[in-house]
């Protein structure tokens, strides 16, 4: 059956930002398929929550904490996996983010900070798994990007640089790593994770406007993009890298309504 491209029975796939949002959606959705899921990120709670979640729908999980940031707490997160799992197939480079900041207030400091969260770390995620990939027979990264990796919106500077940098870098990966190991990357629209859900709770217009501004009128939610997530870490795309997939409701404009101002 067609379906059973999409199967991941004895895989092991480590998901990272996984305690809310779009990476805890993706890390449900590769173990319901069969995958052993590592979650990591840095909330303790929430990320021992996630994994109490799969396990109680019968699936493997391991929870451990991690700050991207932090280069020592990747190795450690890969050196973790590998032991407990015994090989390691799948990463999910789902952790980054950067605050709206226009560029006038936007010190070189942070912009570089972005780049580290959103590029830097899913590059040395990437570079540290790339050896137990091949070692399983040959395995998939998935890099979470952003529509405003190629739309354009005022104080995103730092954050849709640092995100078509991420899809660049998929690009580029993809060609090095093949036929061994597929690279690609979802260039997620905007979608309802807890980072917007409490500014629409404040701002209840906000939502609306933002819909109204999406040829699809309405947001997305953490788990359309999870299916994206598991059909690039699947079997089923066997065929597919080097790719970054545009799943945002069809923008081609940035559906952002809020003006911040940009001291000019």
């Amino acid at each position: 059956m067609i379906l059973d491209a999409f199967k991941m029975d004895g895989r092991v796939a480590v998901v990272t930002g996984a305690s809310a949002g779009i990476g805890r959606a993706s890390a449900v959705a590769l173990a319901e398929v069969g995958a052993r899921v590592v979650c990591a990120a840095r909330t303790t709670k929430t990320l021992e929550a996630v994994a109490e979640a799969i396990r109680e729908r019968g699936g493997k999980a391991l929870a451990i904490p991690c700050d991207v940031n932090d280069a020592e707490q990747i190795e450690r997160v890969v050196a973790r996996t590998v032991e407990t799992f015994g090989r390691l197939d799948v990463v999910v480079n789902n952790a980054g983010g950067t605050v709206p900041t226009p560029a006038l207030y936007l010190t070189v400091q942070d912009f570089e900070a972005a780049f580290h969260f959103n590029v830097s770390s899913a590059f040395l995620f990437t570079r540290l798994a790339i050896p137990h990939l091949v070692a399983s027979g040959g395995g998939s990264i998935v890099n979470i990007s952003s529509a405003l990796s190629h739309l354009v919106e005022s104080a995103f500077v730092a954050y849709g640089t640092s995100k078509a940098a991420l899809s660049h870098m998929t690009r580029l990966l993809a060609f090095e790593l093949a036929p061994k190991i597929r690279v690609n990357a979802v260039a997620a629209g905007a979608t309802v994770t807890d980072a917007l859900s409490p500014i629409f709770k404040v701002d209840p217009e906000l939502r609306t406007k933002m819909e109204e501004l999406t040829p699809m009128a309405r947001l997305g939610t953490p788990e359309e993009i999870a299916c994206a997530v598991l059909y690039l870490a699947s079997p089923a795309s066997a065929w597919v890298t080097g790719k970054v997939f545009e799943i945002d409701g069809g923008t081609v404009a940035s559906n952002w309504p809020i003006k911040i101002p940009t001291g000019l």
